[in-house]
């Protein structure tokens, strides 16, 4: 039997090969990696088409990129003598983590504060309440390149802040908010969607 094969109780199938090919890299897409639009906006379902015009750019993220947090949570029962007998998932928490450098846009400040609370425009003068008023759950999307061109996007259906880390203003660092966005459920009982397309 050749390396590239198994048999099986059926016969054998071909077995793929690892591949550095595969191997990729993701930088954001040029336009802005990260895009935001109220909840109930249509959504994309492929990784290339344009989005609803109801989207808003977050503009450019640091350089740590994005990290998401997918892992479940079990909890164990033991028997007596402590081994462990039963293994069940207790939850399963789908986080997303950047940190938008854009202070100046205003669709960042709303992304942080609320869009109730920043009115104004730059050239006339952003006011921005901040308050413990509840961010709504929104429509959030990423939109990044991978290797030889492909594509890749991850479409949040229902995102919601769940954590902003501390402000900094320091000479040579741009001022920035990270943001930690908790992906709950849409009616299918689905997180989020991740669409990968070639070039």
């Amino acid at each position: 039997m050749s390396p590239q094969t198994e048999e099986t109780g059926t016969g054998v199938r071909q077995m793929n090969k690892p591949s550095s090919a595969n191997v990729t890299a993701a930088k954001p897409n040029i336009s802005g990696a990260v895009s935001s639009a109220a909840l109930g906006t249509t959504l994309p379902t492929n990784a290339k088409d344009a989005l609803n015009a109801a989207f808003e750019t977050l503009g450019y993220i640091s350089q740590d990129g994005l990290t998401n947090e997918n892992s479940p949570e079990s909890g164990e029962v033991k028997a007596w003598g402590g081994q462990t007998v039963l293994s069940s998932q207790t939850d399963k928490k789908d986080t997303f983590k950047f940190k938008l450098i854009e202070s100046l846009n205003i669709n960042v400040l709303k992304e942080v504060y609320g869009a109730e609370n920043v009115t104004g425009t730059l050239a006339t003068g952003i006011t921005v309440k901040a308050n413990a008023s509840e961010l709504p759950e929104h429509v959030l999307v990423v939109d990044m390149i991978l290797k030889n061109g492909s594509m890749k996007r991850i479409v949040i259906p229902r995102g919601k802040v769940s954590g902003i880390g501390e402000i900094g203003y320091k000479d040579g660092e741009p001022v920035g908010y990270e943001l930690t966005i908790t992906a709950l459920p849409d009616d299918q009982g689905n997180n989020h969607y991740e669409y990968i397309q070639g070039a």
